[in-house]
């Protein structure tokens, strides 16, 4: 009979369906019950802070996390041996998390008093040394200080490779970006023909886990070409870290504009996918294929390569992914100024929508039909088609906030503009919260925007408690985190 979910569980599975709010108050809950049980400051009390840090910054909100983390090691060092390697642990997450924010000083002054505190506890020969200055080197790299990120790394490799400890994967491939910044002719992936699948599988990884295709630049795609390379070579071109290299290239090529590179990376991923006969991924690499071709500027190539993409997905016989598919399809043959066609791949888009489950994939089909409608001046059906569409969609769901905008403008009797987008993603906002607070706490909620920030001024029906304030403020929170996503999209 196996154990019940813990609560960390149940918020980790809250926060990948999407409910990031009723996430952490799981967990709000369960560092409240462990401070009662336990007392403030002690070891259980700290684990449980350090737990809902984490969850906090897989939540986007790593300012709150930092405080969580300090929270966590703010009392002595404990004299429990196991209690003491947990605040080593709590230390190295705030120095971490410091560094992934950007405060880089305060970082390498953490994860220094860190290092120290992990010599006198663990020696320099232990694993457990070699995990602090693993993250020491991190924050070097990011300072510009390379030839000590590289001294720090191979000693970090040495000690792992010399205790047998497969965190060694990790620190190799840190090692790559570190040569590479280097810009030397040193190998970068060296050794991984003595490492087990499993481990290079863990390098690949690491790797594709540290790759910001929005920051990466040169050293980024040097560094996964270069990995790609090592794992056609050592695991073969139809492993799936290989192709998952290679769709995070091809991400990545379309980020700095290389069109060519893009779209070999991606004709590599659907030859091996027609080989693996792996039909559904297919028809997701075929879409991929003409977006790149799309955005290359092959408008001949693309509309082919969308046929090519239909007659796969019919041969699937799933309407979900012929709708996908047809939807895609049709919002080029738009583009291209060919209506009746667009039309008529819309309108069967959504008709093979209509007989799927997939009500995000219905919803966002009836606003491209709508779109396209509104465009042609035909603003009386138009206006029903988005309305259905909203109808099926999360409020904050990007098509959503398109779709909103766009129905102002129909309202308002116009066949183009997107209307008042900041507007749209402020009420959009404003329903977000209302719908996660009780229904009797507030009277109004007022959201605008200015200059990319939101501001919010609230009326309360009631006094509310303590905890109600705390809730509320954690729900304005997520919905800040969420929709600056949105408005920075939009822009």
């Amino acid at each position: 009979m196996s154990a019940p979910p813990t609560s960390l569980d149940m918020a980790y599975a809250l926060l990948q369906e999407g409910r990031p709010v009723d996430a952490e108050q799981v967990m709000v809950r369960e560092l409240q019950a462990v401070e009662r049980r336990h007392g403030r400051g002690s070891p259980e009390w700290a684990s449980a802070q350090c737990d809902l840090g984490n969850l906090l910054f897989g939540c986007g909100l790593p300012d709150r996390a930092i405080e969580c983390f300090r929270s966590a090691c703010a009392g002595p060092i404990p004299e429990d041996p196991e209690a003491h390697k947990e605040h080593l642990t709590y230390r190295l997450n705030l120095g971490a998390a410091l560094m992934m924010t950007g405060r880089l000083e305060e970082a390498d002054a953490e994860l220094r008093r860190n290092l120290q505190e992990r010599l006198a506890f663990y020696g320099r020969s232990h694993p457990g040394y070699a995990f602090g200055l693993e993250s020491l080197a991190d924050v070097l790299l990011k300072r510009g200080a390379v030839q000590e990120a590289r001294e720090a790394i191979e000693e970090v490799i040495a000690n792992f490779w010399r205790n047998g400890h497969e965190r060694v994967a990790t620190a190799l491939a840190f090692r790559a970006e570190i040569v590479t910044a280097e810009g030397g002719t040193d190998p970068l992936f060296p050794g991984l023909d003595q490492l087990p699948d499993e481990l290079v599988e863990q390098v690949a990884m690491t790797v594709l886990n540290r790759t910001d295709v929005t920051t990466a630049g040169a050293v980024g795609q040097a560094v996964l070409t270069g990995l790609v390379t090592a794992l056609e070579a050592r695991l073969g071109p139809d492993h799936q870290a290989t192709l998952n290299a290679l769709s995070l290239s091809a991400n990545l090529g379309r980020h700095l504009g290389d069109g060519a590179g893009r779209i070999a990376a991606i004709r590599s991923v659907l030859a091996s996918y027609d080989r693996q006969g792996r039909a559904e991924e297919a028809v997701m690499a075929t879409l991929g294929l003409a977006m790149a071709q799309s955005d290359a500027g092959d408008l001949a190539g693309t509309l082919e390569t969308y046929a090519q993409a239909r007659t796969r997905a019919d041969a699937i016989g799933r309407p979900e992914l012929s709708s996908q598919v047809l939807r895609n399809w049709g919002l080029a043959l738009s583009e291209a100024d060919r209506p009746a066609e667009a039309e008529k791949c819309l309108r069967e888009a959504l008709a093979a929508a209509e007989l799927g489950h997939d009500y995000e994939m219905l919803g966002r089909t009836r606003i491209a039909l709508g779109l396209f409608l509104q465009h042609r001046e035909r603003l009386a059906e138009a206006r029903q088609v988005v309305e259905a569409g909203l109808a099926t969609l999360d409020v904050a769901h990007p098509d959503a906030i398109v779709g909103r905008s766009h129905l102002q403008a129909i309202m308002d009797g116009r066949s183009c503009g997107c209307g008042d987008i900041e507007g749209t993603i402020a009420e959009a906002f404003r329903e977000f919260v209302m719908g996660r607070l009780p229904q009797d706490l507030l009277e109004q909620l007022h959201v605008t925007v200015k200059d990319g920030e939101f501001a919010i001024s609230v009326e309360l029906r009631r006094e509310p408690t303590e905890d109600e304030i705390a809730h509320l403020n954690r729900v304005m929170e997520s919905a800040n985190v969420e929709f600056r996503r949105r408005l920075a999209h939009a822009e």
